[in-house]
């Protein structure tokens, strides 16, 4: 397997910012979408294969302290078995979900869309639902919040995320206005929505 930073074109001195700067940039030009009805479509998908791979395990090198292409053995009892990565790296959703909170919306669902289905976890969900529902496609961004729930069944985010568009449909607020969702404002929402059920009577019923 080829040194992962060579795939992305980048010293293995290169900087955290460098190397994540380098993974986008390659994300985006190898992405799937580009090669719809191209010849070219299987090169750009085994592409971005191995740009994620690339990516993955210079992460985790880092994470365990080794910098260089020496630190691990590739094909070795310390290699990184690739079939049981089920999670995009961390650093990366984070990166998207800034982007998300900066209103850069379609380079998020470009870097999303290019992490593998194998590795489409719980904070892979919510992040492509809350794309959905700031771009007001709210049936889209249930379904991604019901997900993410369902992979994380304890995350308190996604449960008010998801009760947030369920508790809208419910009452009648279902629309398709895009809007911010940030985790302060889908709170306060379920709360005053309690509180006024509560109020009324004995409570939603829910």
């Amino acid at each position: 397997m080829a040194d992962p930073y060579q795939v992305l074109g980048i010293s293995s001195n290169a900087t955290d910012d460098e190397v994540k700067n380098a993974y986008r940039q390659l994300a985006r030009k190898y992405h799937p979408d580009n090669y719809v009805d191209n010849p070219l479509a299987d090169l750009a998908t085994e592409k971005m294969k191995e740009i994620n791979e690339a990516y993955d395990e210079i992460q985790r090198r880092r994470r365990g302290g080794g910098q260089g292409p020496a630190s691990q053995s590739y094909g070795g009892d310390q290699g990184y078995d690739w079939g049981q990565a089920q999670y995009a790296p961390p650093s990366q959703l984070d990166d998207i979900r800034r982007m998300i909170q900066n209103g850069r919306l379609p380079e998020a669902e470009e870097l999303l869309e290019g992490i593998p289905q194998q590795r489409r976890d719980g904070e892979w969900n919510y992040l492509m639902g809350t794309i959905y529902y700031t771009k007001g496609w709210l049936d889209s961004a249930i379904n991604y919040y019901a997900a993410a729930c369902r992979l994380s069944p304890g995350n308190l985010e996604y449960r008010a995320a998801y009760q947030r568009l369920m508790q809208q449909r419910q009452y009648g607020a279902y629309t398709t206005t895009a809007a911010a969702c940030d985790c302060c404002e889908i709170c306060s929402t379920i709360y005053c929505c309690s509180s006024c059920c509560s109020c009324m009577g004995n409570g939603c019923g829910c």
